[in-house]
């Protein structure tokens, strides 16, 4: 690596003289084009890992981590298995529950919900309602034997609000001489969260296990077990021993990916088309680097020869025309990586300028379940978007630079273009 060669890729890519204008200029949107591109990809990214993040922390502390039931059927002596279970490795809690089905109604407003039944100390721990707390009081349920707490677009489609009265119906009931009869529970409305979500805000209801337990007719006994992890991420290392303290048993278990499964599969095939699409930007700015560059052989082919006369051999040519690209590549993906990083870390801020000048509302809440824009910067992603960026633009400085070497400096003299 010579400082002639340097000097030589720096001059020919700041040219500005005669038809090296155009090739300067053709650079330059080869420049311009990798940094977008470079840019686009850590933005989309990050905002895709902001996003699932903060709904996988969501969907966390509404569900357990692990759920073990008993097929078909209440879980009884389920006491026994809460404590085999707690000692296991890496299991912080393991807590009863009751969940089953409801039709929630008020007057002549109705709407099917999922009640679940938690220990009162339980639901007063629970992050997504204790630090979501729409109205009310935790407290109340220790004194509200029938209270019952429930979402902040569900009491809006029923029309109540704290401390009134609404009915719940459950499919289990009793036959009668006139058929079977679902059985009706009238519920005080002890308080309204917002998850955050519009599901779990429409779809859920809270009550104490014990209330569960009466409503549903399950003494001694709940629908399943609730086992939380020091490490949810990294489940996979606790599902073995999971499944050899179950062995013999009639028990199952489903863990929180394979229940949102679907969920995030589409956001991982979501990402990874990103990627690919955007990638294409990239190598767009790539086959320009192409194009500039046999357009600059052929502008330079007489100084090539020049240099070839002089005693400058094919490698020496090769590598002048490589730096040039590379110098390309370089640049643009270091003003890229700038131009990403600096927008990931104030994504907020410029929504909110971007939503107070156009007057529009780039983000609702009630669509995309958050009240902010996230943005989560991983720092491998951002790295493999560099070296992508980078064996692209070296790739695409390969063809011109071959093609330079070979031109014959008796060849090249004779060129007067």
């Amino acid at each position: 690596m010579s400082r002639f060669e340097w000097v030589i890729s720096w001059r020919y890519l700041r040219s500005r003289k005669g038809g090296g204008g155009f090739v300067s200029l053709m650079s330059l949107f080869s420049f311009i084009g990798i940094a977008l591109g470079v840019a686009t990809l850590i933005i989309v990214l990050s905002v895709m890992n902001g996003f699932r993040h903060k709904l996988m922390g969501k969907i966390l502390e509404f569900n357990s981590h692990i759920s073990v039931y008993h097929p078909g059927r209440p879980l009884q002596d389920y006491e026994k298995w809460q404590g085999l279970l707690s000692q296991l490795p890496q299991v912080i809690k393991v807590i009863p529950i009751i969940e089953e089905q409801g039709l929630l109604s008020k007057h002549k407003n109705a709407s099917g919900v999922v009640v679940r039944g938690l220990p009162v100390e339980e639901l007063a721990q629970k992050k997504i309602l204790s630090n979501d707390l729409f109205q009310g009081s935790m407290e109340t349920l220790f004194t509200e034997k029938k209270g019952v707490v429930i979402g902040k677009r569900l009491a809006l489609k029923l029309g109540v609000g704290l401390g009134d009265s609404v009915s719940l119906l459950m499919p289990q009931g009793q036959q009668t001489p006139f058929g079977y009869a679902p059985r009706q529970m009238p519920l005080t409305i002890a308080g309204i969260f917002d998850a955050g979500m519009a599901d779990y805000n429409l779809g859920y209801v809270f009550i104490s296990l014990s209330a569960g337990q009466q409503l549903y007719q399950m003494p001694n006994a709940v629908s399943a077990l609730e086992i939380y992890l020091d490490n949810p991420e990294d489940i996979h290392r606790f599902i073995p021993i999971l499944k050899k303290a179950l062995t013999g048993s009639p028990l199952h278990f489903i863990d929180w990916q394979k229940r949102n499964s679907s969920f995030f599969e589409a956001i991982m095939v979501e990402r990874n088309v990103m990627f690919i699409i955007l990638t294409l930007i990239i190598l767009i700015a790539a086959f320009n680097i192409v194009s500039g560059l046999v357009m600059m052989v052929k502008d330079k082919t007489k100084a090539i020869g020049i240099f070839r006369a002089m005693g400058a051999t094919r490698g020496t040519i090769v590598r002048i025309f490589l730096y040039v690209g590379s110098l390309v590549g370089i640049l643009g993906t270091s003003l890229g990586v700038i131009l990403g990083l600096s927008f990931c870390y104030n994504i907020e801020s410029i929504r909110q300028g971007l939503q107070a000048l156009s007057g529009w509302e780039l983000f609702n809440a009630e669509i995309y379940y958050l009240t902010q824009l996230p943005a989560i910067v991983d720092p491998s992603e951002v790295g493999r978007i560099i070296v992508i960026a980078l064996v692209l633009t070296f790739l695409a400085t390969l063809y011109p630079a071959w093609k330079a070497s070979r031109l014959l400096p008796v060849e090249a003299l004779r060129y007067d273009g």
